[in-house]
């Protein structure tokens, strides 16, 4: 027969485990859907270290793209993966199907990294990837270098309090994982990729 200290114990104890169990989530427990309309289990990518970056064909920061697959081209080998995921909330900056994209990319980027679905990064429809990485990694700032300052005006002029929010800011932003599956590092778009290396290699 359980006493009440026993049934506070068991109480605290389930207590203490579901905090827990909140706190081990990593990118592996998640699944999103490929441009090919695919499901992909982030499981796969157990061991691996990831970037991802939500990504636009007709922004200004678009070019990112030649860099994110140098670096992929360059240290897929050695465990790295670059996953884009395409998306249209910022400024209207990809239209396109999935196909479309993917053919986009293809012919003037090179890109043969893996690309998602076209996908909500904020919001009501948000991904619960994205969510979830920023959730990890909030939103710092974007710098001290002219197109940082460009950017933080531009978007302070469509809401002053925009920076206290922790979410995707624009096309762009990259999110490092190690090989645990733990974000590690955010990046905004005014960081380029090839800036990025240095991080990268202490990961691999």
């Amino acid at each position: 027969m359980m006493t009440m200290k026993n049934i506070w114990f068991t109480v605290v104890l389930a207590a203490s485990m579901l905090v827990s169990c909140t706190h081990m989530t990593t990118i592996y427990d998640f699944k999103a859907t490929s441009n090919k309309g695919a499901e992909v289990d982030f499981s796969t990518y157990k061991g691996k270290v990831l970037l991802i970056a939500n990504t636009a064909s007709q922004c200004g920061f678009t070019p990112q793209y030649d860099a994110l697959e140098a670096l992929w081209q360059k240290y897929q080998a050695d465990g790295l993966v670059v996953i884009g995921f395409p998306c249209d909330q910022f400024g209207h900056q990809e239209p396109g199907s999935d196909a479309e994209i993917a053919e986009f990319c293809r012919l003037n980027h090179g890109v043969t990294f893996p690309l998602m679905a076209k996908t909500d990064v904020n919001g009501e429809q948000a991904h619960p990837i994205f969510r979830w990485l920023y959730g990890e990694k909030p939103f710092q700032g974007f710098g001290d270098s002219d197109t940082a300052r460009f950017m933080d005006n531009m978007l302070a002029k469509a809401d002053p309090d925009y920076a206290a929010n922790p979410d995707i800011k624009w096309n762009f932003t990259k999110f490092l994982i190690d090989r645990n599956g733990k974000v590690v590092a955010r990046f905004e778009p005014t960081v380029t990729p090839e800036e990025m290396e240095k991080d990268i290699l202490a990961l691999l």
